[in-house]
């Protein structure tokens, strides 16, 4: 199903960038678009895991260097049956993690220095076990091509907009389209964002909570993070068009009734409380 996902994203994100050449460019930007597109997603099933580590200011970690961390990781992987992923941290006082890599054995998770300072070892797994249940579930490749091709997209909108040329029709640029797809191009690919990820969220949540072995360490996690994100500035290394990839969204302390409303994250409440019905099920405090 995450295969079929993927590709689906994959389309759809070459069909936006397509109509960004052609409205804006004509046949011959919709061309020039069409072959970008192919290389991105190339490029992107390939590459974009290290990329958004790179973005995201993340710096991969030995076990000499992180060794509280990087076994906490190693034991919740061979619990998993995962292979062990890179272990990567992000120099941010914002408590806030995720995973990235196009399958298992390619697979990263980051934490930022201030989510270690924050939470205790039982929530820390928590969030890592969330994390993990993104790697195991396949659903990562799925979240960082959405990422990746979402700022693609916001740089193509932007590009066409200055620099667009001649189209095959008109005497110039239609600045009507032009203007339009600025505007447009970015929100569609994080209403796409906004589809893939929220269904994600949920799963990872319970997976996550029964491997740590008691949803309240992740719900009691989520609560920190929350209150963070919320009365803190955003990551500094940190981009809406990744957001969708942390366990919380890094900028849902800014502008909070228009980010909600396209937000790739589940209301954090309804997550906690799903978690905390997890926990009676499973008969934990």
């Amino acid at each position: 199903m995450n295969n079929i996902k993927t590709v689906m994203l994959m389309v759809l994100m070459a069909v936006i960038m397509m109509l960004i050449g052609g409205l804006v460019g004509g046949r011959t930007g919709l061309t020039v678009m069409l072959f970008f597109a192919l290389a991105m997603n190339a490029f992107s099933y390939w590459c974009s895991d290290s990329l958004v580590l790179k973005w995201s200011g993340a710096q991969e970690v030995t076990r000499d260097e992180a060794p509280q961390l990087y076994g906490l990781i190693e034991n919740l992987a061979q619990r998993d049956n995962l292979p062990m992923p890179k272990v990567c941290i992000i120099d941010a006082d914002e408590p806030n993690a995720f995973a990235t890599g196009r399958s298992p054995s390619h697979a990263a998770v980051a934490v930022t220095t201030g989510i270690m300072r924050v939470l205790s070892y039982d929530e820390l797994a928590g969030v890592l076990s969330h994390e993990l249940s993104h790697v195991k579930n396949r659903d990562i490749l799925t979240s960082t091509i959405a990422s990746m091709m979402a700022t693609v997209i916001s740089y193509a909108a932007q590009f066409f907009m200055f620099f667009g040329g001649s189209s095959d029709d008109d005497d110039g640029v239609n600045p009507i389209a032009a203007v339009a797809m600025m505007l447009l191009a970015p929100l569609a690919a994080s209403i796409i964002q906004m589809a893939i990820s929220r269904s994600r969220e949920y799963e990872a949540d319970k997976d996550g909570g029964a491997l740590c072995g008691n949803p309240n360490y992740l719900a009691d996690a989520l609560e920190k993070i929350e209150y963070y994100v919320t009365h803190s500035a955003p990551l500094p290394e940190a981009k809406p068009a990744t957001a969708n990839m942390y366990i919380i969204n890094p900028f849902e302390g800014t502008g909070k009734a228009l980010m909600k409303l396209f937000s790739t994250h589940p209301d954090t409440a309804d997550r906690i409380a799903r978690l905390r019905e997890q926990a009676r099920e499973m008969r934990v405090r």
